[in-house]
């Protein structure tokens, strides 16, 4: 491999491709906050504004501001953004709503703790970026709301009755572990380090599977751990495994746990045997561990986001292990994921495909996308392979 060209092809699709696209489009200059609902060309087909995605972007500016030595442009694209969204966003007990209407009014109830990862990832780069206290206050606040509700999450919004099972979710304690780290990067701050050692022991011991060699996206908080006998239970989703796996590689370097990276990696492969579609190349979205039917109807879709885990995955993995398996690895999935995801007339990539790996949909962003795991892929990955 020639880490410094593929790194110079990665830099140049996040500088000169996807960053513009997000900042030229996304920016609401008349009420604040971000137009995430975007057409192939940037235009926009939707006003809502969802919470995941509003934070999500002040978090990627913010970060780039930093990493480009303080660009003021995109600082103040992010700042504009957490304005509108601290002053509209939150609820009477200081949680954050799931949408907002595009003046700022609420529209969908805060059932969701997501809002306040993202908000508790938003504020922390943005203190990162200025050092305002402001900011760090605001992201222990949403840090600590975050964790306070993972025994509940949806708390009052909760639609399920005492006949469903008390279940414990695989991405809540990935992305406790993945909090924690951006708390001591962005803010210094060791308060929740206890929490993210606890998060990283239940992600791989209680919801990894070493028999299986499958990393279950649900458990049972009481008895036996796996429920092979419902859909839930079953439930497998690769992308956020090989997420999950390349936060848990984060935390292994900074902690140094050699012990931990090994089991990382490990894991890593286990999902990607489990998860690769091999008539068609690419990671499949769901997966039942018994290959059964899934209730999703769309779970042998690729969506982008997987592969941009899997990438980060792959390249991290073989920083810190030197296994040939993940350099062989993460070149098959550049190949596919550039040559399907990339969309050669317009900037940013095409986010759903069908299994075969043709376009589904021309959006660019929506309730679910938005300027976040392309760009953090980009990003991410040049780093690594800078270190390479």
């Amino acid at each position: 491999m020639d880490f410094a060209k593929i790194k110079a092809r990665y830099e140049n699709e996040l500088y000169e491709r996807v960053i513009p696209f997000w900042e030229r489009h996304c920016v609401d200059r008349q009420y604040g906050g971000y137009f995430t609902s975007l057409d192939r060309d940037g235009s926009v087909y939707d006003t809502e504004k969802y919470m995941w995605m509003q934070w999500r972007i002040v978090y990627m500016f913010a970060r780039f501001a930093v990493a480009q030595g303080g660009n003021d442009r995109w600082l103040e694209i992010a700042s504009q953004g957490y304005d509108f969204l601290t002053k509209h966003g939150k609820s009477e007990d200081g949680t954050y709503y799931f949408a907002l209407n595009r003046q700022g009014v609420p529209s969908v109830a805060p059932y969701n703790i997501f809002s306040d990862c993202f908000a508790a990832m938003g504020a922390a780069a943005m203190y990162k970026a200025t050092g305002e206290e402001k900011y760090r206050l605001e992201a222990d606040s949403a840090m600590r709301s975050y964790i306070r509700r993972m025994d509940n999450p949806k708390g009052r919004w909760e639609k399920g009755l005492l006949g469903k099972p008390h279940r414990l979710s695989h991405g809540h304690f990935m992305m406790l572990a993945n909090l924690a780290y951006e708390m001591r990067t962005c803010l210094g701050s060791h308060e929740y380090d206890e929490a993210a050692e606890q998060a990283v022991n239940a992600v791989t011991e209680r919801f990894w599977n070493p028999e299986m060699q499958i990393l279950f996206e649900n458990i049972n908080a009481e008895g036996p751990a796996f429920d092979l006998d419902s859909c839930e239970g079953r439930m497998v989703n690769p992308g956020h495994g090989l997420e999950s796996m390349w936060f848990m590689l984060q935390h292994a370097e900074q902690k140094d746990d050699t012990a931990l990276i090994s089991r990382a990696a490990d894991i890593i492969k286990g999902i990607l045997a489990f998860g690769t579609d091999r008539e068609y190349g690419g990671i499949y979205y769901f997966m039942d561990a018994l290959h059964k039917p899934h209730l999703e109807l769309q779970w042998d879709m690729k969506l982008w986001w997987p592969h941009c885990e899997a990438l980060i995955a792959c390249l991290f993995a073989y920083r810190l292990t030197r296994d040939d398996f993940f350099q062989q690895k993460f070149v098959e999935l550049d190949s596919w994921t550039w040559q399907h995801f990339r969309d050669p007339d317009y900037p940013e990539w095409f986010g759903y495909l069908n299994r075969r790996g043709e376009v589904t949909h021309t959006l660019k962003g929506g309730k679910w996308k938005t300027m976040f795991h392309l760009p953090r892929c980009l990003f991410t990955c040049a780093a690594q392979l800078g270190k390479l």
